[in-house]
């Protein structure tokens, strides 16, 4: 079974993902490990799109079981047949931008306000998450996630806010239904 969890940035996708992975034994697979040249600063150098999405396809092929979590909208058709249940977190704007940054925070610690590069990097990021509730946002936005959405040959299964463990109760009653 492959499972897709996706949604805006700080709503939880990568969180849900490795539970659910964890609780399910499968394995955890997350777009930015694909998306991302491994760097010192992280989020810095994009790897080629043929490359990205050629590794993330054997990535899945090589398990029967996986848990993806992150944006695809823009890997190509490929990915709009390869799984069997989406989940789509939605989140209020205001819920996920303190989410964001309070990991931007632990995530760079007192560099964030010594390191003026990164600081425009992280403000530069916080606007960018910032604009997916406007439709007309040119980079991702909600709008583009409910459409490709609706491009999946897959159920896709609309989770908003909610604990964690009440969002892995809801995956694991769409995939177990007793």
């Amino acid at each position: 079974m492959k499972i897709i969890v996706f949604g805006a940035s700080g709503s939880g996708t990568t969180t849900l993902a490795k539970s659910l992975a964890e609780r399910l034994s499968f394995r955890h697979l997350d777009v930015d490990d694909f998306y991302w040249v491994q760097t010192a600063v992280p989020f810095q150098i994009k790897i080629a799109r043929s490359q990205r999405v050629a590794n993330l396809r054997n990535a899945m092929e090589a398990c029967d079981n996986a848990v993806v979590s992150g944006s695809l909208i823009s890997w190509g058709d490929y990915f709009c047949d390869a799984f069997d249940l989406a989940i789509f977190l939605t989140l209020p704007r205001e819920t996920r931008m303190e989410r964001l940054k309070h990991r931007e925070l632990e995530r760079y610690g007192d560099r964030l306000f010594s390191d003026p590069d990164l600081k425009a990097q992280s403000k530069a990021f916080l606007d960018w998450a910032r604009e997916y509730d406007n439709p007309l946002f040119s980079g991702r936005n909600i709008a583009k996630h409910k459409k490709w959405a609706e491009s999946l040959a897959c159920k896709c299964v609309e989770i908003g806010d909610l604990t964690n463990e009440q969002r892995i109760d809801i995956v694991i009653s769409v995939i177990d239904p007793k």
